[in-house]
């Protein structure tokens, strides 16, 4: 098939590939953020040809779905189908119609936002269970792609489905957000060529999301861009959290809570914090929420290094969701060049070095690349000691805890020229090993290393550092 251009999606192109070549029937479950281009990947993959397709509407009564789906299936056969009275009549018509097509052809189906079609009372997912094992699943040339961006629903209802969908779909694909390699090419496709700091501010922001991305203008500096996509009046993404949030999670109100709980400590809180902060009950409520929250990609789950699991942590790490706590949910339209504004401001500058982080966080693969440990399994997480009377504290921004025997401490620091390690910073790294060691009795072998924009400065105290992760790394393929 021919596609339209399509970037960085080259290894989800390779699996629908094989399914299209597969010789028995196929049920594609895609699934991911909303925003992040799944839609555009299958009308792109399939060149918007499609046997039948039905996009759910957010929020609309099953009578609304069920007449544009009379209307799909009306435009498809050339005949007047009347709206039917539920699920099970639908689902009878698209039997009918995809049997009266050539056998020899293969035929693609394509239910999209399949979650918004599963209103309250409407019955349709048992519906569409019955449907595809008792009929689509005896159809060798059929391609059914079922896609949604409520990535809760989806995991449960379908992915993981325990009842009449388990263990049915023959392809399930999580579509990610674009890595930095994949932001710059996705740029550069565009016009827009920037240098790699501001490509990393901009992922800082946006997120490596496909459509936040394509509302940048080539003209206009990566400051200019975001002031007029947050900051002019009624700009393009101004309210877009309340929708979000609001199409991703029913009853997304509880959803904030956590959300904005978490922004306000990025190193991440335990179940316990959540509960004090957010005044929400200690029960299956709260567990469904937060994996719900984990599954559409917007918390990072960890365990630290030796902890019980009580000690859980989890860290915000949706970027829009980030940025729009720390500069969108207060701000009144005070200044519509706040961020050309606030260039160099300290408190800009903290911002970066922490969403640094968390773009690190992100490029675990980069980073294990450039420090020649690709092949070999880790795990990865933040690592705090709260200090007291009788102990030293210490917070370490990245641990690598690797089955060679080794544990690298990664020092992140986010500069716009090399990072000078004086004497006093010396101590510091010294004593957050001393720390480590001590709180965690490892016998492992300790190393520290450096993750930042431009490398570090040779001087006496530079050898303490035994491996450098660069930006530009982190921009490498893996």
């Amino acid at each position: 098939m021919i596609r339209e251009k399509l970037i960085a999606r080259e290894k989800e192109i390779h699996r629908l590939q094989n399914c299209v070549r597969e010789q028995l029937p196929q049920l594609i479950i895609l699934y991911g953020r909303r925003r992040v281009g799944k839609t555009y990947l299958i009308n792109s993959f399939f060149e918007k040809r499609f046997d039948f397709k039905i996009t759910g509407v957010y929020q609309e009564k099953k009578e609304t779905q069920l007449r544009y789906f009379a209307e799909e299936l009306s435009g498809q056969t050339k005949k007047t189908i009347t709206p039917p009275k539920d699920w099970i009549a639908a689902f009878r018509l698209l039997r009918d119609y995809l049997s009266s097509l050539p056998k020899d052809e293969k035929h693609v189906v394509f239910f999209d936002e399949l979650p918004w079609l599963d209103t309250m009372h409407s019955g349709f997912l048992p519906a569409f269970e019955h449907f595809w094992n008792d009929f689509g699943c005896t159809l060798n040339n059929l391609v059914f792609v079922a896609c949604g961006s409520a990535t809760s629903w989806m995991t449960k209802k379908i992915a993981s489905n325990k009842g009449g969908l388990f263990n049915r779909q023959t392809c399930s694909i999580y579509l990610q957000p674009f890595t930095l390699r994949e932001t710059e090419m996705y740029l550069r496709a565009r016009g827009i060529e920037w240098s790699r700091y501001d490509i990393a501010e901009c992922y800082m922001i946006l997120g490596g999301i496909p459509y936040y991305l394509s509302l940048l203008e080539p003209d206009k500096s990566l400051a200019e861009n975001i002031d007029n996509l947050f900051f002019r009046k009624r700009a393009e993404l101004w309210n877009e959290f309340d929708h979000l949030y609001k199409t991703l999670f029913t009853n997304s109100e509880p959803y904030i809570r956590i959300a904005e709980a978490l922004s306000k400590k990025r190193s991440g809180l335990t179940r316990n914090d959540i509960i004090h902060e957010t005044n929400m009950l200690n029960n299956g409520v709260l567990t469904e929420m937060l994996n719900n929250l984990e599954s559409s990609g917007f918390l990072r789950v960890s365990n630290s290094f030796g902890k019980q699991k009580k000690e859980t942590r989890y860290q915000l790490c949706d970027y829009y969701s980030l940025f729009y706590f720390r500069y969108l949910k207060d701000f009144h339209g005070r200044d519509e060049h706040y961020w050309s504004h606030i260039a160099g401001s300290p408190s800009k500058n903290t911002w970066t070095g922490l969403t640094f982080e968390q773009v690190c966080l992100d490029h675990i693969q980069q980073i294990k690349k450039k420090i020649g440990i690709s092949g070999v399994l880790s795990e990865e997480f933040a690592w705090i000691a709260k200090g007291n009377d009788e102990s030293r504290g210490a917070q370490i921004d990245l641990v690598i805890d690797r089955r060679d025997h080794v544990i690298d401490l990664c020092e992140i620091k986010y500069s716009e020229r090399e990072f000078t390690i004086d004497k006093a910073y010396d101590r510091i790294l010294r004593n957050k090993r001393e720390i480590f060691r001590e709180n965690t009795g490892t016998k492992k072998t300790v190393q520290l290393v450096l993750i930042s924009t431009y490398g570090i400065k040779l001087n006496q105290y530079s050898s303490l550092i035994s491996n450098q992760v660069l930006l530009d790394d982190l921009f490498a393929e893996t």
